[in-house]
């Protein structure tokens, strides 16, 4: 393909040859994150939600790994499954459709108390509120309800003194139940795909976290920008991580999730891959992450 080619389809935003002939990610300052203290005690949480209206820049593999290596460091982490497609159910080994209770029951039937819906998972500190296609229907019912946006935030209220953190595993979409979940949330981490369409749909998402921190909840902060799937030995991959470092800075986690085929194999497992592969370095990753959020928190 021609240099014009390549500029055209990418709609101009990126030159012919790369800026970038290093890995700006290899080559970025980096400061030491040492493992935090033990807790005297736990709670209350700090509630983040993990927000990407593009589907497959892993959101789900970050929010179970995340709360997996939280959970090594000594926290409470509750985990919630906010997609209509259970993704983060079935990651943890749970069937989505013979769950008889799930999060869309705690939302909308006064009768169910969030422990009816709580599930222990088989990692040592981590729990579930688990979803499935049910969910689905709670954004056509919520319209009708007096302080729809926030249904979630009151759902879970009653937990919120049991865990350290609550990570909340959003749908790929910026409706009615994305919008409940940031209006839970004290932060939002967003991870993103360094490919160029989801660059691209960042900015709509800033939009919305800012909406709702102007309308619905003056708390809500943008803790950071997950770079995931990355590979630094492509052109392509190189030039979006340094467009996002120029555009959000240190917003930007020094951890980068790399591309890797154990994170399948995970899925599959339905554990985490600081257990299935506790030496690869997604787990080691993750486990970075995880002092880096805390150290943010």
């Amino acid at each position: 393909m021609t240099s014009s080619g390549r500029d055209d389809a990418a709609g101009g935003l990126f030159p012919a040859e790369p800026k970038t002939p290093t890995d700006p990610a290899a080559a970025r300052p980096r400061r030491e994150i040492p493992d935090p203290p033990p807790l005297q005690r736990h709670g209350p949480a700090r509630v983040i939600s993990l927000c990407n209206q593009k589907g497959g820049v892993g959101k789900t593999t970050s929010t179970i790994n995340l709360g997996a290596s939280l959970a090594e460091l000594g926290r409470r982490v509750l985990l919630v499954d906010f997609d209509p497609q259970g993704a983060l159910s079935a990651g943890l080994g749970i069937a989505p459709h013979q769950l008889e209770r799930t999060t869309y029951n705690l939302m909308l039937e006064r009768s169910v108390h969030i422990d009816d819906v709580l599930l222990k998972t088989g990692i040592p500190g981590v729990d579930l509120l688990p979803s499935n296609i049910d969910l689905s229907a709670a954004e056509i019912q919520l319209v009708t309800e007096v302080g729809r946006e926030q249904t979630l935030a009151r759902s879970l209220a009653p937990a919120l003194g049991d865990y350290d953190y609550v990570l909340i595993d959003c749908q790929p979409s910026l409706g009615l139940l994305t919008v409940n979940a940031l209006t839970a949330s004290h932060g939002v981490i967003i991870p993103l795909e360094c490919e160029f369409f989801s660059l691209r749909g960042v900015a709509l998402l800033v939009d919305t976290i800012e909406k709702v921190q102007d309308r619905l909840n003056p708390q809500l902060t943008l803790d950071g920008i997950l770079a995931t799937m990355y590979d630094g030995r492509t052109n392509h991959g190189r030039e979006v991580f340094s467009r996002v470092l120029e555009a959000f800075g240190d917003k930007v986690f020094q951890t980068v999730v790399a591309r890797t085929v154990r994170f399948p194999e995970t899925t599959v497992a339905g554990e985490p891959i600081t257990s299935w592969a506790p030496n690869s370095t997604g787990a080691k990753a993750y486990r970075a992450l995880a002092r880096e959020v805390i150290a943010r928190s």
